[in-house]
């Protein structure tokens, strides 16, 4: 006898399911189940992760949802197959978006329409605290819901559920469900309200309880469940419970239910492609148009050749589409003068260079196109765009109004329990003095490893061995990497042929204008679904002004095209490590890594920025390549393999590429077990999951004659990687951004430091660090002047081939950008005789001329700062 868990939660119904879906798949299967359904409430959110456990431990699983209606009944809905699949995420998107983030509202007319393929669960026992658990309002509940279904068909689509925890009340429940089959007409089905794939997550449960009611757990009472018996059950103990007709009623729905996961065909917009034209001709035409401008004198036979095969892989794994979609934004953001730069697997490529994705020239990179679109692993293609921060939204505008919102949506981020928050509510849960968990949790970083919470409390003066003690830190450890909620992407975006909500729900985030779906980005990459990324980056800000600075001091048009490649004198400042305001290399490490590792060509700024990251560090792959660099210590290669894999980084793995690439090369790992490392790396600091590969790449290294010790180091650079991973192509987009930096800096100093300080915030350093730091270059920096400065920095001619720097309204502290605009505006039609005039005509409160005169910006109506606050004091309000 088997049987199917039509009925199960996991923690993606935040605060009520205390396992993840992995562990619900994994234990179902451990336990003979032929089927388990993830009904998680009202939410697709767990569907992806349960998806990839089910496949891998080759259990069915059936997709689901639960849902809480206004009129006091629980439904359970499943999709038996792709088109209730469909109706049941399009359901859960309409409950989602009518209500506040986070959030739903369903009620029993919501279930009349549009559902006619889906199956449901009428958990009776929902009912059971009904005022004296009256059968003639149970049946008519029952009634309402068999006419609102409306079953168009033969086979049966409605199931009560009997659901027993070895409670009090399990002998009524049992007779109430089978008075309402009886009077209803009704088969009955045995399902479990799983929330825990073991018993022994009971306590963690309570605490999540506990906090989604704002309470402790001695304060729950009939909140919270009186044992552990809603988990995972052995059939042994099923078949005590349950007569076995009702577990038979189980396996019937599940073999109804032969909708699958992998189903899912994902298809990007196609009215982007003129109608006489193939996707493939017109990516084609693109390109070669594309090329056509890159290289006026014509396109290098080489380079040719590489746009072919490049070509050539896109149409074989039908890509065509998604690099059609990420040009036509990048188009938009051109023709807007945005500027933007594309990074990830797939954008260093000729055809990316091409349509002016990137900027990142392949002849000055060595990076092979088809180790980013593998046809081996089937991984989709992953480019990332950053435009200008302080423009982005208008991309991101762009995007809903060209596809709509049915069509595109932001991806999720999954936001998780760390140290800090996890002290917090488990600490709350259990009635802990509040100064305690709060000094906890003060003393702890996200990065601290579990062990430092003991020590934390032993200098707080708690006995960590204590019983409470142990009991609050085993839950902190255990509740660690629990989802929490789900927040919106960065910048991460879906878009769709049809309407999106056929294929997730959709939900609205908590951004005005802003929706999401319920997967994050490692779902959609586990599902093989593409999104496009749309970031920002404060320095494409800071570049585009600098430019168009450059622009209006020379008289000609300044693009990052015309910026000369290979620059000495630049690569000169950037090897004295003079780098303040240079993108990505102004951190302290890196200023003490410029003059050791003295970079002199483009290829050395990508070490340079991959090298200076936790991975290198702590696999101590910084100093071997040092001393390798400066000829201190001989490139030796363990095999050919290896060597093809390192040799452009002097046998010395750097970037994530690098480690997954050796795990193939030199632990004999397949391809799809590199797959599976490269997404442990990625959550082993959330949820673990190294620790059975260190074994494994270990060992296949000393079997193929690798020393020990460079194999425990790349398990080390793996673990260092973890979430800060860098992979090569990302190195050389963000190189090419630190070059035009220091070029900038290097040869337009004022524009550069104009252009960053009319940025901020962003970088490292305050407006004064950079004001000095210009001031060392030898730029003339005039103070704020009310009577000349604009809002923003500008530039002034001073007779030199430097102009000066003028520090505009906006460094003034409190002054509000409304006002400053006003007083320029007011400036320009009539320059100001005296402080009194700011009043009159600019509009100026006493607040703001005080603000004004602190900063000295008074100094050319009313001499210095203290003659400025006298004069601001006499000043009279119109």
């Amino acid at each position: 006898m088997s049987f199917a868990e039509l009925h199960a939660l996991s923690n993606y119904s935040f605060l009520r399911g205390a396992s993840h879906p992995e562990e619900l798949v994994a234990t179902a299967a451990a336990m003979g189940y032929q089927a388990i359904a993830i009904t998680d409430e009202c939410s697709y959110a767990g569907l992806a992760k349960a998806h990839m456990a089910a496949k891998e431990h080759g259990i069915t699983l059936i997709v689901g949802s639960e849902f809480q209606l206004e009129e006091g009944l629980k439904l359970i809905l499943l999709a038996p197959d792709r088109a209730a699949y469909g109706q049941l995420s399009a359901l859960i998107t309409k409950l989602r978006r009518r209500a506040p983030k986070g959030t739903y509202r369903a009620v029993l007319d919501d279930f009349r329409w549009g559902l006619s393929d889906c199956l449901v669960i009428w958990p009776v026992n929902a009912a059971e605290h009904a005022a004296s658990n009256d059968i003639s309002s149970l049946v008519k509940q029952g009634q309402t819901l068999i006419e609102t279904l409306k079953n168009r068909s033969d086979a049966p689509r409605l199931w009560l559920s009997l659901e027993l925890f070895r409670g009090d009340d399990d002998l009524h429940r049992t007779a109430i469900a089978l008075t309402l089959s009886s009077r209803l007409r009704l088969p009955v089905v045995a399902t479990n309200d799983v929330h825990l794939h073991v018993p022994g997550r009971q306590p963690l449960q309570d605490v999540l309880t506990a906090t989604r009611h704002k309470c402790s757990v001695a304060e729950l009472g009939r909140a919270g469940f009186a044992n552990a018996e809603r988990c995972l059950r052995p059939l042994d103990e099923l078949l005590k419970l349950y007569p076995p007709e009702m577990l038979q009623e189980s396996l019937r729905i599940a073999e109804r239910c032969t909708f699958s996961m992998d189903e899912l065909r994902y298809e990007y917009p196609r009215d982007l492609v003129p109608a006489h034209l193939s996707a493939a001709d017109y990516l084609r035409q693109l390109t070669m148009a594309g090329a056509a401008e890159r290289w006026p004198s014509g396109v290098p036979a080489e380079t040719l050749d590489l746009i072919e095969r490049e070509l050539a892989l896109i149409s074989e794994l039908s890509y065509e589409y998604y690099f059609l979609t990420v040009q036509d934004i990048v188009q938009f953001a051109r023709g807007r003068s945005i500027l933007c730069q594309g990074r990830g697997s797939a954008a260093n490529s000729a055809v990316c260079y091409c349509l002016h994705v990137t900027e990142v020239d392949p002849s000055r990179m060595h990076v092979l196109f088809e180790r980013f679109i593998s046809k081996e692993r089937a991984e989709p293609p992953d480019i990332d765009v950053d435009f200008e921060h302080e423009r982005r939204e208008e991309v991101i505008q762009y995007i809903y109004k060209r596809y709509g919102r049915d069509r595109a949506a932001l991806a999720a981020t999954l936001i998780t329990y760390r140290p800090k928050s996890a002290i917090r509510d488990v600490g709350k849960a259990l009635g802990m003095d509040q100064d305690l968990v709060d000094l906890l949790a003060r003393s702890l970083s996200w990065w601290d490893k579990p062990e430092v919470l003991a020590e934390r409390l032993r200098s707080a003066g708690v006995d960590p061995e204590s019983p409470f003690i142990e009991r609050f830190v085993y839950l902190v450890n255990e509740i660690l990497g629990f989802p929490r909620h789900l927040s919106q992407h960065v910048g991460g975006f879906v878009i769709s042929q049809g309407p999106l909500s056929q294929l997730v729900p959709v939900e609205n985030a908590a951004m005005e204008e802003r929706t999401v779906i319920q997967w994050d980005k490692d779902d959609l990459e586990s599902l093989g679904l593409l999104k496009v990324d749309v970031l920002a980056l404060g320095m494409l800000t800071a570049i585009r002004k600098t430019l168009q600075a450059v622009e209006a001091l020379r008289g000609r048009r300044m693009r990052v095209s015309d910026i000369p490649a290979e620059d000495a004198k630049t690569y000169e400042m950037l090897q004295r490590g003079d780098s303040v305001g240079v993108f990505q290399v102004e951190s302290r490490a890196q200023m003490a890594m410029l003059p050791r590792l003295r970079p002199a060509c483009f290829y050395d700024l990508v070490i340079e920025v991959a090298i200076v990251r936790p991975g290198p560090i702590q696999g101590d792959m910084v100093h071997p390549y040092l001393r390798r660099r400066q000829g201190l210590e001989p490139v030796t290669y363990s095999s050919d393999g290896v060597r093809r894999v390192l040799e452009r980084t002097l046998g010395v793995p750097i970037f994530q590429e690098q480690v997954i690439e050796l795990a193939m090369v030199a632990a004999g790992f397949s391809a799809g077990e590199a797959d599976q490392l490269r997404r442990a790396m990625a959550a082993w600091k959330r949820r673990g999951g190294l620790g059975h590969f260190e074994r494994k790449l270990i060992d296949g290294m000393l079997e193929r004659g690798h020393d020990r010790g460079f194999a425990e180091r790349v398990f080390n650079q793996i673990k260092g990687f973890g979430e800060y991973g860098f992979p090569e192509s990302h190195a050389a987009s963000f190189a090419l951004l630190v070059y035009i930096s220091a070029w900038l800096k290097r040869h337009e100093p004022a524009a550069f430091y104009m252009g960053l300080l009319n940025s901020l915030p962003m970088g490292f350093y305050s407006p004064s660090q950079i004001i000095q730091d210009a001031r060392r270059h030898r730029i003339e920096v005039r103070p704020v002047d009310v009577t000349v400065s604009d809002w923003h920095h500008t530039l002034e001619d001073c007779g030199r081939k430097q102009p000066a720097l003028r520090l505009g309204l906006r460094l003034v502290k409190g002054l509000q950008q409304t006002a400053g605009e006003r007083i320029v505006s007011a400036r320009r039609q009539k320059p100001f005789a005296d402080v009194q005039a700011l009043t009159s005509r600019g509009g100026a409160d006493r607040q703001t001329l005080e603000f004004l005169a602190r900063s000295g910006a008074l100094a050319a109506l009313a001499g210095h700062r203290y003659q400025a606050h006298w004069n601001v004091a006499a000043v009279k309000q119109p």
